[in-house]
């Protein structure tokens, strides 16, 4: 074994005990327990990024042994599934080149995986792991009916005159049972993202980096066939039971990759405008308190879908 493969491997190791141990206080009730998920992820990809492959593996196998011998092989199970899984595929992709001159481009150039396949690569992802994990823990509408009456319970006691209809509880049971997989669908793709970029960004300013530097403004879309993923899971919505769960999700993951990339062409149509700034933190604020504003940057991300590739020449810093 050469050095490059024990650093590699060394620095697996210590990310798979870095991305345990956060997913270990993510465990523990915390207000910030979705954050630390998702920031359990950032150590495996930062490994893959800058080290590879051998790294990616061998976090994902010391973090669920770790996970297996402190906690339980059940809670490791999840965490591979849910997090570190996708993060060390996210971490493969982004590393993928091929010569350019299989695409029309120079001879001495690299091509590498284009930023649109690795957002749609992440919706996918999130989609399966959310479905292993319910068919895993048993998930069924009745978790989500338990919340509904849970809160209804806690507005009771703080109003006692507060006495909702029966069919106006059975309506909004209903409406719950699609939000909550949609919503956390969305969530988890947008964390996920957001500790892709923090991975690459580290990585880069470390100079460890294989790959170059995206323009997000400009390559940051989603696939053209995500535009079919996302309408069946549309279809899928309006069928009820099973099937409009996992619809439900469906458009919550990949309608966060087109509101992300609806976001991307915003900053690109904005580039070099001296009201820029102001306009892009009213968009931000505006989604953020409003529905309407997320379902116009939604559609922004389905009309306009590319496949911007990065090239760099062979033997270049690809984020000098």
């Amino acid at each position: 074994m050469n050095r490059v493969n024990q650093t590699s491997l060394l620095t697996g190791g210590l990310a798979g005990v870095t991305a345990a141990f956060l997913s270990f206080g993510a465990s523990g009730q915390s207000g910030f327990a979705v954050m630390l998920y998702a920031a359990s992820a950032l150590p495996v990809l930062i490994a893959s990024l800058g080290w590879g492959n051998a790294a990616a593996i061998a976090a994902v196998l010391v973090a669920g042994a770790v996970s297996a011998l402190m906690v339980s092989p059940y809670f490791a199970l999840l965490i591979v599934v849910i997090t570190l899984g996708p993060a060390a595929w996210i971490g493969h992709l982004a590393n993928l080149a091929r010569p350019a001159s299989e695409l029309g481009g120079p001879d001495d150039a690299l091509a590498w995986y284009p930023l649109s396949g690795i957002l749609t690569h992440i919706c996918g992802l999130v989609t399966l792991s959310m479905i292993i994990t319910g068919a895993i823990i048993g998930y069924d509408g009745s978790l989500s009916d338990r919340m509904v009456d849970m809160v209804i319970e806690t507005l009771k006691t703080q109003e006692p005159l507060y006495d909702p209809d029966a069919a106006a509880v059975v309506q909004i049971k209903s409406v719950f049972a699609l939000a909550l997989p949609l919503v956390q669908g969305a969530i988890w793709v947008l964390l996920l993202f957001c500790a892709f970029y923090v991975a690459a960004r580290i990585v880069g300013l470390s100079g460890t980096g294989l790959r170059p530097r995206d323009d997000l403004p400009s390559a940051l879309r989603m696939s053209r066939h995500a535009i079919f993923v996302f309408l069946a899971g549309l279809i899928l919505a309006f069928l009820g039971g099973t099937p409009a769960v996992i619809g439900a999700l469906v458009c919550g993951t990949f309608g966060a990759g087109f509101l992300v990339s609806g976001f991307a062409v915003m900053h690109f149509r904005t580039r070099g405008k001296p009201w820029r700034l102001p306009v892009l933190w009213l968009a931000y604020l505006s989604v953020l308190l409003f529905t309407l504003p997320a379902i116009a940057f939604l559609l922004t991300g389905l009309s306009d879908t590319r496949r911007a590739i990065a090239i760099t020449p062979i033997g270049k810093d690809p984020n000098a």
